[in-house]
């Protein structure tokens, strides 16, 4: 799967000899549900590709109410990107939300990769690139669309959510409490 994540990535094939090369830079990791992969304010040097399962990230109010910034799903990134690339202590926390089977890279494994191989140095640029445009997009639509088009925009991306995520994660990724996301979805079933 990572292999094939590369290459639609950078638009080119990996040879054997340079994927070889790679996955034995890489680790696999299979976690059970709630288990926390990154303490907020702990450093983190590891950056996680979701193969299997559901993770999320969130940051921790001074009031002590978690936010959550981001849901991971098969196919996706998940990290402290501040941290990771600042060498700073985390600003989140990243938890599994079901079984995972994860490919662990390590900060130093991904320096040598993208040293020593082009199409991995392209990879990851991409793959900031990419997770720096997500945010910026999140970020506008969080002040320019209603939590109904939100909501919907979500569930139309990833169609299983409602039935992995708990109600009240999906509500705090959209930045509203849950018995405002219970309204939105009471009166969009009345709608129906």
């Amino acid at each position: 799967m990572i292999r094939q994540h590369i290459e639609a990535k950078i638009g080119k094939p990996l040879t054997d000899e340079e994927f070889d090369y790679f996955s034995k830079l890489l680790r696999h990791k299979s976690v059970g549900p709630k288990e926390v992969l990154i303490h907020a304010g702990d450093r983190c040097s590891k950056l996680y590709f979701v193969e299997k399962g559901a993770l999320h990230s969130f940051l921790t109010d001074d009031a002590g109410n978690a936010h959550v910034v981001q849901l991971a799903f098969e196919g996706h990134w998940i990290s402290d990107m501040y941290s990771f690339h600042m060498d700073k202590p985390a600003l989140f926390t990243v938890e599994t939300l079901e079984h995972c089977e994860l490919i662990v890279f390590e900060k130093t494994a991904i320096a040598e990769a993208c040293d020593k191989l082009q199409k991995i140095e392209r990879f990851f640029r991409i793959l900031a690139q990419n997770a720096y445009a997500a945010a910026q997009y999140r970020i506008a639509r969080s002040f320019s669309a209603d939590t109904e088009a939100r909501y919907l925009e979500l569930i139309a991306k990833h169609t299983d959510i409602v039935q992995r995520v708990p109600q009240f994660l999906i509500a705090s990724y959209l930045g509203v409490k849950p018995q405002s996301l219970s309204r939105i979805r009471k009166q969009m079933a009345e709608r129906r």
